[in-house]
Order: C-alpha cells, then structure tokens, then sequence
C-alpha cells in the first residue's frame, strides 16, 4: 500500500464511542439519555490515545464517517466539540461526514478514496468490499468475522493491524 495514498474512515458510534465493553454490553445513555448525559459520556477505551497516532500514520487523511439521523448527528457533532477531538486527535474538523443508512457509507468511501475503514457493523463491511481494501470490524461481536474483513477487539488491536497493513 502506497502510504501516501492511504486514507482511513472510523465509524463514530460503538467505535470512537460507545463500544461494547469485554462483556458485550453497550453503553446507551448517547442515544436514549438526556443530552448532557450523551455529551458527558467517554470515548471508547483507547480512541484518544490511538487516533492521534493514526492520524500521524495516514498523514491526517483521517475522516470520521457515521451512519445517524438529525438528532443523533447534533449529538455527535456536539460531542464531539465538548471531548475537543479535532485538538486531541488531529482529525480536521471538516473530515466529519454523515449520511442516513450504513451502506451510503460506500459512497462516502469511494468519494473519499478511503483505504482502511473502521466499523462495528458487518453490513457496512459488506458494503465496501469492492472499493476499501482494507477493512476492521472493530469491537465485541456475536459470531465469527468472515475472512475478508479484519476482526479488532480494541482500540490497540486496531492500531496494530492498520500499522501492519500500512
């Protein structure tokens, strides 16, 4: 992979934040709580310490891209300015993209020229498998990843197997 062309995607919800923890159980005051509880809620373990390094890695081609509604993407962008992200991971405020269904994350992708993507859903996944080569389904999940998408437990997995694949 030409490292100068590489540019990574990372979904927000149950990735950046709100992963499942070991046990499988995810933490739902973001979506259902009230807004200052969603906003006081903590990144996913490690996403402030391995985003900046990958940031660095790709360059800063490193675009947050996340599947909400109107409601859920005022939060996100809220949350976002409250945990000061852009600062703290070098994502540039303006590589924020949404859209409305998980599989409109392929066309983000292909806009982009996304290399490496970062989801929890396997659908998403699915998706992209001919446009991203290289693809982590990140956090707990229910049953085995088929073997063209790269299963990550944590944020440290992550981090490893993207390096490797750089």
């Amino acid at each position: 992979m030409n490292k100068t062309q590489a540019r990574l995607g990372v979904d927000f919800g149950r990735v950046i934040h709100g992963a499942a923890a070991a046990d499988g159980v995810h933490d739902t005051v973001f979506l259902d709580g009230e807004f200052e509880e969603a906003l006081a809620s903590p990144a996913t373990d490690g996403a402030f310490d391995v985003l900046p390094r990958l940031v660095d890695a790709f360059g800063g081609r490193v675009w947050v891209i996340s599947k909400c509604g109107p409601r859920i993407q005022e939060r996100t962008l809220a949350w976002l300015d409250h945990h000061d992200f852009y600062a703290r991971t070098g994502v540039p405020r303006g590589n924020v993209r949404f859209c409305r269904k998980r599989t409109d994350k392929a066309g983000h992708c292909t806009q982009l020229k996304i290399t490496h993507m970062v989801d929890d859903r396997i659908d998403v996944h699915r998706a992209l498998v001919d446009s991203v080569p290289c693809r982590y389904l990140f956090g707990v999940q229910k049953g085995p990843a088929p073997e063209w998408v790269r299963h990550t437990l944590t944020w440290t997995d992550l981090e490893d197997a993207v390096i490797a694949d750089l």
